[in-house]
């Protein structure tokens, strides 16, 4: 998938004990993948590693359709 200014994501950080569960919802089809990391990653890795995996997981889907 290109990556693209006018693609639009959703980020959501939760704290989990002594991890961070991070959300990635891509808005046009409501896709959304979760990864967990350390408390110690700042949000920025976090979010790339997030978006990485949605944007995995939107091409894949898009090869199987």
């Amino acid at each position: 998938m290109k990556n693209s200014e006018d693609t639009k994501y959703i980020i959501e950080f939760l704290s989990l004990g002594g991890s961070v569960k991070v959300s990635a919802i891509d808005q046009a089809s409501g896709t959304e993948v979760s990864i967990i990391g350390p408390p110690k990653a700042t949000q920025k890795e976090l979010s790339d590693l997030a978006i990485k995996k949605l944007q995995y997981v939107l091409n894949k889907n898009k090869k199987n359709q």
